[in-house]
């Protein structure tokens, strides 16, 4: 609920998700090149709070930005999918989704962890590279063990990764030989975030396109339950730790709940825009909606990032990305010329 002391913050947090949103449109209009709105805002607000401009007063509203906006855009985000869209990528898209986003995601937390990295970091890099981006990340947050400044490396690097292959998977396209709905297929399942999907198949025809967008938004489906999954097993890892009586995890700390509650309402939302036949303008406006919910929200969250804590992490984070951009797109590739 929207209190009276939340109204500065949610006003700094709407200033920047418009300022966040000019920038994509004149990026658009001048290059090549797509910047997601939701980066943009991260940034601003980051740069913003490290500069020591936000007044105390505006804390309380963007915290509230960062974790109930965060959540209501998640929702919304479901009623852009449906389940028809599984029926639509068959079989073959189906087993490229599941063990490419499976080896990705369990795979990029074992490098992490080889690299000596936190948990919640690698974490939060898998959920990114596997799922979709700066979205994935933000929603995967509250029910791991990372901190803000951890949050806004992971998505750094799926934006430094992402854009990379809107330049580099074309020109690789060719090379191997994909067309069509192979090429599609192969960025809906390597690229991170959704408009640099739709960037990198653009330089394909409309079969590739169209099975780039239904390969990756079946990929978004996926969030829902890997979050629920990091949820249940952090759950009961904190349990059994005080179960035991061990002292390493804080008293106050909270157990999350079994099921996010706005995992649930993703879930629902799918199913809703499964069953029943929503206006595509009505669509467009909730899509609409959603992004600028999701970066207000990033907003918040930029404005919690301490960069000088950030410097410390080091470079080891730029390798695990790296690392997890050539482990996905090698397994799509692969995974595209066994399945079509």
């Amino acid at each position: 609920m929207i209190r009276k002391q939340h109204i500065p913050g949610l006003g700094l947090a709407a200033i920047v998700a418009v300022v966040a949103f000019v920038v994509e449109s004149v990026v658009k209009n001048l290059t090549p090149v797509v910047v997601s709105p939701l980066v943009v805002a991260v940034v601003i607000g980051a740069l913003l709070a490290n500069l020591g401009v936000i007044p105390e007063s505006f804390n309380d509203g963007l915290r509230f930005a960062a974790r109930s906006l965060l959540r209501l855009g998640i929702v919304l985000l479901g009623l852009q999918l449906s389940f028809t869209q599984v029926q639509e990528i068959g079989t073959p898209g189906l087993v490229l989704v599941f063990v490419v986003v499976a080896i990705t995601f369990f795979g990029t937390q074992w490098m992490g962890k080889r690299l000596g990295l936190s948990h919640g970091l690698s974490l939060l890099v898998a959920t990114g590279f596997s799922i979709c981006g700066a979205s994935a990340i933000a929603a995967m947050r509250p029910v791991s063990d990372a901190d803000d400044d951890e949050m806004a490396y992971a998505i750094a690097l799926v934006t430094i990764c992402g854009t990379l292959a809107i330049f580099l998977l074309p020109a690789t396209g060719d090379l191997i030989g994909f067309t069509g709905a192979q090429f599609g297929s192969w960025v809906g399942a390597s690229v991170h975030d959704v408009a640099q999907t739709v960037a990198t198949a653009a330089s394909g025809d409309q079969q590739a396109q169209n099975a780039a967008i239904i390969v990756k938004l079946t990929r978004v489906m996926l969030l829902a339950p890997l979050v629920a999954g990091v949820s249940f097993a952090r759950r009961r890892k904190l349990a059994s730790s005080r179960a035991a009586g061990e002292n390493t995890i804080p008293t106050e700390t909270k157990l999350p709940p079994l099921v996010p509650v706005f995992v649930v309402g993703f879930l629902v939302a799918i199913s809703l825009n499964s069953f029943i036949e929503i206006p595509q303008t009505v669509l467009s406006d909730i899509k609409w909606i959603e992004k600028s919910l999701l970066a207000s929200a990033l907003v918040g969250l930029g404005a919690g990032v301490n960069l000088r804590k950030l410097r410390k992490i080091g470079t080891r984070p730029l390798a695990l990305g790296l690392v997890s951009w050539l482990l996905i797109a090698t397994l799509s590739a692969v995974g595209v010329a066994l399945l079509y």
